[in-house]
């Protein structure tokens, strides 16, 4: 009787906790202004956009042509590729594009390490483009992105104006064709949510190396990745953290929906738990414990809600109670999370998926937790890395 009163107090907490998270994220995110281009504005810095690839010759082209039709600009902004030991034909299709756009400058990786073994081959292309860039502010994507028209200029008018050290800014996923794909989406939406909530409470700092953007005397000042490339990922959140340590109120989230760039969920299970685990195996080396925090409290509950489930077989009608008290609570909360983001970035559609995606959630989180504490090392671009 003590070890249910324990557990049912245990559970109840996790409820009050993970409500306590959402609500305080939903009032950081409405508080957190729209940004908007001013009237006047005219741009004056030079940015390099550094985008490092391997394989990517399905996605590349798009990628630069989204690129090469922005509003900025075009003798303000440079491309420069890093090519990681591509063994398709993506280098051959930038040097094609190249040719008729000089602001694209390719680089290949394998001529600076020269078949040195590594671990972190993304940050080390990243260090790479920086070292050649021409420019004042770095913004960097992937290879399998797509940006809107006004993606550098959103970007360029908020550090100048705000002065920012560092920009972080919407990724999302588009063109789904399943419910794997589409619960893909409505997770990261939520992602975005908390990252800007986040960010702009000064809690948490959230990023992603898909759309982020940052000073090149600020990463030359903090000698870059130099403490934090022990791991292969982390070339975002890792350094966002490594920059907000020294300039803790230069960190900005670009809340518009059209600074978003876009890019396609995993299409299988496989690439989709490998993608998340090679994600949750970075969260132990996070500066900022309350992000460590906050993630382990959603496993804790997601574990306790699937155990909670397994007790029913033991503890009958009143397990059932404690059980649907728990996915009562955290779907209430987690329909006011993801109605608010994809009200944002008109995802509305998105909604229709959202009982089946909270189901897939709930288990996601369970496994991924799990794995990304005892797995270390896992296949991201067709290498064994930690």
């Amino acid at each position: 009787m003590i070890a249910f009163s324990i557990y049912l107090i245990i559970s109840f907490l996790l409820c009050i906790f993970y409500g306590y998270v959402i609500t305080a994220a939903l009032q950081s995110w409405k508080e957190l202004p729209v940004w908007q281009i001013p009237l006047n504005f005219q741009p004056k810095i030079f940015i390099s956009i550094i985008i490092p690839v391997r394989n990517e010759e399905a996605n590349i082209q798009a990628c630069l042509r989204s690129i090469l039709q922005q509003s900025y600009p075009k003798d303000l902004y440079e491309i420069i590729i890093i090519d990681d030991h591509s063994t398709d034909r993506t280098a051959a299709l930038v040097t094609q594009l190249k040719k008729e756009n000089p602001q694209i400058r390719l680089f290949n990786l394998q001529d600076v390490i020269n078949g040195k073994l590594i671990n972190s081959y993304k940050k080390k292309a990243i260090e790479l483009g920086v070292l050649q860039a021409r420019g004042t502010l770095i913004v960097t994507t992937d290879g399998d992105c797509v940006a809107q028209p006004d993606w550098l200029l959103l970007l360029a008018s908020l550090y100048e104006l705000k002065q920012a050290k560092c920009i972080a800014a919407p990724v999302n996923f588009f063109q789904e064709k399943n419910l794997l794909e589409r619960f893909q989406s409505l997770d990261y939406m939520g992602t975005m949510l908390l990252t800007g909530a986040g960010i702009h409470a000064g809690t948490m700092r959230l990023s992603n190396g898909a759309n982020l953007a940052y000073a090149k005397a600020i990463f030359e000042e903090l000698q870059g990745f130099s403490g934090i490339n022990e791991r292969a990922s982390g070339d975002d959140m890792m350094l966002v953290q490594k920059i907000a340590a020294k300039y803790t109120q230069d960190i900005y989230f670009l809340k518009n929906p059209n600074a978003t760039v876009f890019t396609k969920a995993k299409p299988d299970w496989q690439s989709f738990l490998q993608q998340r685990i090679r994600w949750a195996t970075k969260s132990s080396a996070y500066r900022e414990w309350r992000i460590t925090f906050v993630l382990a409290m959603v496993f804790f509950l997601c574990c306790n809600i699937l155990l909670s489930l397994l007790l029913i077989l033991f503890f009958g009608s009143v397990m059932i109670l404690i059980f649907f008290m728990q996915i009562i609570i955290k779907t209430f909360f987690d329909y006011q999370l993801l109605y608010e983001a994809c009200r944002f970035f008109k995802r509305q559609d998105l909604m229709r998926s959202f009982l089946p995606a909270q189901a897939l959630h709930i288990i996601y989180i369970a496994i991924i937790g799990f794995a990304g504490n005892f797995i270390k090392k896992y296949e991201w671009k067709g290498r064994r890395v930690r």
